[in-house]
């Protein structure tokens, strides 16, 4: 017998506001974080605006003080989006988790990010010591002069996956724990391999999601010059204009977004509250050119399929589906290519949207978040509106429920998440039967 997986516990941290409550709250009233970046100087960057959390306390949500010292912002992130989850799926006391969960092996933890070096701060003294007359780094004189001068605990703060151990310690966690890196298809990943480690009965219960601290000057140059951030910084929260004719391009965001996923039987058991059923996972790569997307959006459309597949769900039963909606010119057109292919004729009979112009585009927590709509999208019956989107382009002919939130039964929703690099992912839910 296939074993069904539900979701328990959703951990939203967004420039919105943090706690699941709130931000789908503000999502649905058509509020945006969208705003000038505050803490570093925006001077040279082409966009200079973005959706920032702010400071996180995680000893308020049980992090020992010893190990927030050496938390990136990306790390309390995730830890509190991870602890807000477990606290959402009835886990509030220290003890509850073990006490439903007596074996600890059987818990796994599955988180994704982007996550660069933790200060980069800590390497200019070793830097401006290294230069040649030039302006080139001399190595040699770097690795000779770093250990006295980088702050020591940066490469321990660098360390990728960080965040699984402070999750995991605090939530005696000794199951299967991985960390992925990459973009917003990654965190789709680490949700739809934690689905599938419960499903094949390797674990009962999993924590999984992505966190992405990207509003920094290192980040912000990465991705300006991909050339996909807006120039738009007067239009504020209406600068990301996903599917709209004069859209400019991504405006992005920080935060981070986690799930509890549970074994069906063991939550009903508990009589715990399940959002819905994550039924079905597929991941694609288009092969097409690196940052630069396939213009029939072949890796999106396979991804999509494998979804349906994977769960058994018809394409014509879809009635939602949580867009990447990156509000780039050609994102957004193959995206829209990508649903046609993947649905045929229903396409035209699909509701779909995107929160980025809410909550800016949260990197590898950007298909988490999709998720995260598509699955309060079924529990709740209101789907989530595309801010913004005052002229649609005729590129982009789907119904993006533009404006404002829509009241709406549906029983099967599809999250999208894209990776830069061509790379893609989705999953499949469904009402609880």
């Amino acid at each position: 017998m296939t074993r069904r997986v539900g979701v328990t516990g959703i951990g939203l941290v967004t420039g919105l506001g943090v706690g699941t409550d709130t931000t789908w709250k503000a999502i649905l009233e058509g509020r945006s974080a969208v705003a000038p970046l505050e803490g570093f100087s925006t001077d040279g960057l082409t966009s200079r605006i973005g959706s920032q959390v702010g400071t996180l306390d995680p000893e308020a949500y049980g992090a020992a003080r010893r190990n927030t010292r050496t938390m990136t912002p990306g790390d309390r992130f995730a830890y509190v989006a991870a602890t807000l989850a477990l606290r959402d799926a009835g886990f509030s006391a220290a003890d509850d988790l073990p006490r439903a969960y007596p074996d600890s092996d059987r818990l796994a933890l599955y988180a994704a990010g982007d996550k660069e070096v933790g200060r980069i701060t800590g390497f200019e003294d070793a830097v401006k010591a290294a230069r040649k007359p030039d302006g080139e780094v001399d190595v040699r004189v770097f690795a000779e002069v770093g250990m006295n001068t980088v702050y020591p605990l940066i490469y321990v703060e660098g360390l990728p996956g960080a965040s699984l151990f402070y999750i995991s310690q605090t939530h005696k966690m000794t199951g299967a724990n991985t960390y992925f890196s990459g973009s917003s298809d990654t965190g789709l990943i680490a949700i739809g391999t934690a689905f599938r480690t419960i499903r094949r009965g390797e674990a009962d219960l999993a924590i999984a999601g992505a966190y992405d601290d990207g509003l920094t000057p290192l980040s912000m140059n990465r991705f300006d010059s991909f050339g996909i951030l807006t120039y738009r910084n007067d239009l504020g929260p209406a600068a990301c204009r996903p599917y709209d004719r004069d859209r400019t391009g991504s405006v992005m965001g920080e935060g981070a977004v986690f799930f509890v996923l549970e074994e069906m039987e063991a939550a009903k058991a508990r009589s715990a509250r399940v959002y819905a059923e994550v039924c079905g996972y597929g991941a694609a790569f288009d092969g097409y050119r690196l940052v630069t997307p396939d213009p029939e959006g072949g890796g999106t459309r396979r991804a999509i399929e494998a979804a349906l597949k994977d769960g058994a769900v018809a394409a014509d039963d879809v009635g939602y589906v949580a867009t990447h909606g990156s509000a780039t010119l050609l994102g957004d057109v193959t995206e829209t290519a990508a649903l046609k292919a993947a649905f045929g004729e229903h396409a035209r009979r699909l509701a779909a949207s995107t929160v980025k112009p809410a909550t800016g585009h949260m990197t590898a927590a950007a298909g988490p978040l999709s998720l995260a709509t598509a699955v309060l999208a079924i529990h709740d019956g209101v789907l989530p509106p595309t801010l913004n989107l005052a002229h649609p382009d005729p590129a982009c002919d789907l119904d993006w429920v533009p404006l404002e939130a829509r009241s709406q039964r549906v029983r099967f929703a599809v999250a999208v998440g894209r990776g830069f690099e061509g790379t893609a992912a989705a999953i499949a839910a469904r009402a609880v039967q």
